[in-house]
């Protein structure tokens, strides 16, 4: 039966290209791994092979078209004795072929794994009797020198036909004799093959990801970022937060990070310059420090929000942090817990991080990422001592802050993360 060749997916997120060129003519013959046509896509030029032989009877697709759709028909195969008058439209209605075609860089792995977007079928000993076995030429001719049972064979061409390779698959691992028998390390029910062969399975997106994927992928796209990386030393800090949760005798424990985002919010009151954000008209300065603090959760990052925490007390952060981050992480906060803010805290220190830059959080103009505080050994007074360090990046948008005012904000954060105290006043 004529074979469909198929515009191939040469990328998992390839979903248009230009065929660009044939390499082969109307009533040319074809053997498998011959390359028949060129795809141009925003990427690459790749070329096509064919994973099976016959003659192409009919080019559906002319050479440089552009924006066909990955699946849709290109050409037709025809087999040994077959003619045009064999072929016939494409079924709308049913689902789109397995894919005859793939970049050459591909070959083995396309060879040996049914084509992207159709779900591997389970795998049987024999053929349902009496009925029809289609293989290609080349495939009956290896499996008769083989001694091997066609229908044994599970196909993974066009239609389920038994191509070249899988007569090599079936003798590198023949199939079970037993009907029903399960091959060895069967894949899972839910798992799907893709173009490269690999096994995978589908999450869903939530829309929690959904939208962070939309705004981040927007932030990082259009917000001219540039980082600035700046060293803290946590000793002081560490010792004050002892002395207070000893004190506190279990009616609260206060974090690092409930310091730094104090530290973040007195900084921005001590600095207005960088507590911002972006507008056309103009860039809108905020009079109060709204810390965002970003949060995992089983649904995907959120980033509720501490309000005024400049004015607020340690112990008072800390409490709405852990009430934040439970509900954040429970589905239970409000729309104006975590919409707005006028600066984000994005803390992976506890993951053993040193530094990192995360990517704003619009419209806001920074977001302080902190690493994971260490023992460094550090230079003071010409001599070496060893100190708790912590690495801390400032990601900031170009348009809203320059280069001399983000280092001037790390520099007053620095100053309040080194000298604690100063923070109780």
């Amino acid at each position: 039966m004529p074979i469909n060749i198929t515009m191939p997916a040469l990328s998992p997120t390839m979903t248009e290209g230009t065929l660009s060129r044939w390499l082969k003519a109307e009533g040319d013959s074809i053997s498998a791994g011959d390359i028949i046509a060129e795809i141009e896509t925003d990427k690459a030029t790749m070329e096509v092979e064919a994973v099976d032989e016959g003659i192409l009877g009919k080019i559906i697709v002319p050479a440089g078209t552009e924006k066909v759709p990955v699946n849709d028909v290109i050409a037709v195969l025809l087999e040994e004795g077959e003619s045009a008058s064999d072929i016939s439209a494409p079924q709308t209605s049913a689902p789109p072929p397995p894919k005859a075609a793939a970049p050459a860089q591909q070959k083995q792995q396309q060879a040996g794994a049914p084509s992207s977007g159709s779900k591997p079928a389970p795998v049987q000993s024999h053929a349902p009797s009496g009925s029809r076995i289609f293989a290609s030429p080349l495939a009956r001719r290896l499996a008769q020198d083989k001694g091997i049972n066609l229908a044994s064979v599970k196909g993974s061409g066009p239609h389920g036909r038994i191509v070249k390779a899988d007569i090599e698959k079936a003798k590198a691992g023949p199939h079970p004799a037993a009907a029903g028998a399960q091959a060895s390390q069967p894949l899972p029910e839910d798992a799907e093959i893709n173009i490269f062969g690999m096994a995978y399975r589908k999450i869903p997106n939530n829309n929690i990801k959904k939208i962070t994927a939309k705004r981040l992928s927007e932030s990082k796209q259009t917000v001219p970022h540039f980082y600035l990386t700046m060293d803290c030393k946590l000793d002081d800090l560490m010792a004050a937060r002892k002395a207070i949760n000893d004190q506190a005798d279990g009616a609260f424990k206060l974090s690092v990070n409930d310091f730094l985002i104090k530290a973040a919010a007195m900084a921005l009151k001590a600095y207005p310059p960088a507590n911002v954000s972006w507008n056309e008209d103009a860039v809108h300065q905020y009079i109060k420090a709204d810390v965002s603090v970003a949060v995992a959760t089983p649904n995907g990052l959120i980033t509720p929000i501490v309000r005024n925490a400049e004015d607020k007390g340690l112990k008072q952060i800390s409490a709405e942090v852990k009430d934040l981050a439970k509900r954040a992480r429970d589905g239970k906060l409000k729309p104006e817990e975590f919409q707005g803010g006028s600066f984000t805290v994005s803390n992976l220190g506890m993951y053993g991080i040193r530094e990192f830059g995360a990517i704003i959080n619009p419209p806001q103009a920074c977001i302080l990422a902190i690493g994971a505080g260490e023992q460094r050994a550090v230079v003071e007074n010409g001599k070496v001592e060893i100190r708790t360090m912590m690495s801390c990046t400032l990601s900031v948008d170009h348009r809203a802050v320059d280069g001399a005012t983000g280092a001037e904000y790390l520099q007053v954060f620095k100053k309040f993360v080194e000298n604690p105290v100063s923070m109780l006043l």
